[in-house]
């Protein structure tokens, strides 16, 4: 591992935002994965330029993480600097958000301001940044019914304005995800509503929730993506593997 990453990296975080051989373990849903060479939390838009310039020129891997759903990290670790984006950009308001923002508390924020369109989301435990990236949705809603434009960092350094056409989302997937790009903060567009009715919707999609998901147990949620005209969970019971076990698996 490249020596002078660590020095650089605190020339622009603060001690505190800088771990080294953190336990990815303690960063995911599934509660596994072993150390990361180095785990950085950058507050501002700045900060995560600055860090990806810096292991560009210094040819270190990295990685961005949002809060740590729908990822399964090796126990070997990961031999470079994982950028988590998520509990130091979490400002948000009824429709502007930060990367980091938690989709829960972006639902609850809605709920507040009386904005309807995003209970889908209340109980998908992840951040914005993630859910533009895979188009993230739950029970009919998903994220390209809401999002009016997302700001992204480029691999060459630029920061760009991409608009609901431009950003090509469809079933999991987005041009976000196609180029590579890091979603720095996004705008939400929403309707009017009234509180009362928006909170018994997010209730009605919490109960299915906790009575369709074992949430007791490290989680990240569905794994399959659903084929069209079917779904996955019914395939595997039809192949015999309801259940199926590999070690802790």
């Amino acid at each position: 591992m490249n020596q002078e990453i660590g020095k650089k990296l605190l020339s622009i975080l603060k001690v505190e935002q800088v771990k080294k051989d953190e336990p990815m373990k303690i960063h995911t849903t599934f509660r596994v994965g072993g150390p990361a060479s180095y785990f950085v939390t950058p507050e501002t838009e700045e900060e995560v330029a600055k860090v990806i310039e810096v292991c560009t020129q210094e040819n270190v891997p990295y990685y961005i993480v949002g809060n740590g759903s729908n990822l399964l990290v090796s126990d070997q670790g990961y031999e470079g600097v994982i950028i988590q984006i998520y509990k130091q950009m979490n400002q948000e308001n009824e429709i502007h958000a930060q990367a980091g923002a938690l989709l829960s508390m972006i639902a609850n924020r809605a709920m507040e301001a009386e904005l309807t369109g995003f209970e889908f989301a209340a109980g998908i435990p992840g951040t914005l940044g993630g859910a533009c990236v895979m188009n993230a949705g739950a029970y009919g809603g998903e994220m390209k019914d809401v999002l009016e434009t997302v700001t992204v960092l480029t691999r060459d350094g630029d920061v760009k304005t991409l608009t609901k056409d431009e950003l090509e989302l469809g079933y999991r997937t987005s041009v976000i995800a196609k180029k590579d790009y890091i979603v720095l903060s996004a705008v939400i567009r929403l309707e009017n509503g009234k509180k009362e009715e928006i909170k018994a919707v997010m209730d009605d999609l919490k109960e299915k929730r906790i009575t369709k998901q074992p949430l007791e147990y490290p989680s990240a949620g569905s794994t399959f993506k659903r084929p069209e005209g079917y779904f996955a969970g019914k395939l595997i019971q039809d192949a015999g593997l309801r259940g199926f076990q590999v070690g802790g698996a």
